[in-house]
């Protein structure tokens, strides 16, 4: 328990009592289970502003309650990563750049974008809205762990996600993405559609990583949760999954 609660320290701002001890390759496996928290925790406030307003309306504060209880931690992370990465620029140039705390034209624009494709994604969820916003953000913080596993960290000189890199991470590690996959099931073939979507577009953005940097850093792995987030809650409202 005390490594869960370490992993809700870390990326959430909740508060689950004392600090727990910071051992980051202990806490990582339940990233996965932190983020099925934050679904149901979601899922619970979007029951109860849905009894006040409509979808649009309650799907934008559900975005506004995700950003509150994260602390906005996986949003800085895509801001920094989109200046980053946009452009060709050298390793170097592009690690100083998502060091550097002030925001660009392109992160912001990334942190525009992402937030309205995930507005509009749960604005349309229809049947099973619930198990729908308990099941993506428990994806999207295990595609994390993905990007621990396959690629080198890009600050070997020293970097806040350095200590996630100590050693390789094991498959036992990823036992956490047996919860959504389970509860997927539920869902049928779309449960199907899903895990399959999840499948590619990681693969998609650590490929993409490994070609524009070779390597990976802590805003790369927020900017991919936020990816991954915003774009299955849109997937799972396309024609041909409803």
């Amino acid at each position: 328990m005390q490594h869960l609660k370490a992993a809700f320290q870390f990326i959430t701002i909740l508060p689950v009592g004392k600090p727990a001890d910071f051992q980051p390759r202990r806490m990582i496996p339940y990233f996965p289970i932190v983020g099925l928290i934050l679904g149901m925790m979601t899922a619970l406030f979007d029951l109860a502003v849905s009894q006040l307003w409509p979808p649009g309306v309650a799907a934008l504060l559900d975005v506004i309650f995700l950003i509150i209880i994260t602390g906005a931690f996986h949003l800085d992370g895509l801001g920094d990563a989109a200046d980053g990465l946009y452009g060709q620029r050298s390793l170097e140039k592009a690690l100083a750049i998502m060091k550097d705390s002030r925001i660009g034209a392109m992160g912001l624009v990334a942190i525009i974008c992402g937030l309205s494709v995930k507005w509009a994604g749960i604005a349309e969820l229809d049947s099973h809205r619930s198990l729908w916003l308990i099941i993506i953000p428990a994806y999207s913080r295990g595609s994390m762990l993905f990007g621990l596993r396959f690629l080198p960290y890009g600050r070997p000189d020293g970097g806040t996600g350095m200590d996630f890199f100590d050693s390789p991470l094991p498959l036992r590690a990823f036992s956490g993405l047996l919860i959504p996959l389970l509860l997927s099931l539920f869902l049928g073939w779309r449960g199907i559609g899903i895990n399959l979507f999840f499948i590619l577009l990681t693969g998609a953005i650590l490929y993409y990583y490994k070609k524009k940097l070779g390597c990976i850093t802590g805003d790369m792995l927020g900017a991919m949760g936020e990816v991954i987030e915003a774009t299955l809650f849109l997937l799972v409202t396309a024609g041909a999954m409803t």
